[in-house]
């Protein structure tokens, strides 16, 4: 049996976020750290979200996490998953799940990193059952 995977446009890196998707093609995920009050946060930006410093740089993430919310589109012409997994660095991030049974996900689940290609970019990180 041949699973039908979705399509996933590719992302448009900008100057700020170059760094990231170059790291997502060697299979890495970045997060961003300030130096001025220490918080992690997602998704790639210059300035620091919570003190607006832009003393901030990157740090490799582990790639693992909790499930925290998600939502199954069934009704798509291939179903897919989107959800919100907290990673064990700090923040929530929004991704896709990918490779497991919808129907066995649970909130407070483990998650793993997993990059999924796009049609014609650097892949993206996607989620998948610990």
């Amino acid at each position: 049996m041949t699973t039908r995977q979705r399509t996933i446009p590719a992302p448009q890196p900008s100057p700020d976020t170059k760094e990231f998707w170059d790291a997502a093609a060697k299979g890495t995920l970045l997060l961003k750290v300030c130096r001025a009050c220490g918080e992690t946060y997602y998704y790639p930006r210059p300035l620091c979200p919570f003190c607006m410093s832009d003393q901030t740089e990157w740090k490799t993430a582990a790639g693992t996490g909790t499930l925290y919310s998600y939502s199954v589109m069934r009704r798509a012409e291939v179903p897919y998953a989107i959800a919100y997994v907290t990673l064990d660095e700090g923040p929530t991030m929004m991704t896709n799940l990918v490779g497991c049974d919808f129907d066995a996900l649970r909130i407070g689940q483990r998650m793993k990193l997993a990059f999924t290609p796009t049609d014609g970019g650097p892949p993206v990180p996607t989620f998948t059952l610990a």
